[in-house]
């Protein structure tokens, strides 16, 4: 069991080049794309697709937290902020779809 904890503990750390392939590619496979997540995690590379969901899911988490307050939102830069909006508008309608 720790054996698997431990692989399973290891797929969660994400470089900083795999998290900002990922961010890039969130803007060319939308939740319209078909594979979506097989095809981010061939895009991010060393990673599965469950993987790449559940990093999706995380940062779904994340977003909601700065929205309601309980974490600050960070200092980006103008061109995350254009992501981040982005992001936001897709978070809106995933919110949509679980009610």
């Amino acid at each position: 069991m720790s054996s698997s904890s431990s692989s399973s503990s290891s797929s969660n750390v994400w470089s900083s080049k795999q998290n900002k392939v990922f961010e890039n590619a969130l803007t060319v496979y939308d939740k319209d794309s078909p594979d979506r997540w097989q095809k981010l995690a061939g895009a991010v590379g060393g990673k599965t697709a469950e993987e790449v969901k559940r990093h999706y899911e995380m940062l779904v988490e994340d977003v909601h937290n700065i929205e309601i307050g309980r974490i600050p939102l960070p200092n980006y830069s103008n061109s995350s902020k254009q992501y981040y909006s982005n992001f936001l508008d897709e978070e809106q309608r995933l919110k949509g779809l679980k009610l």
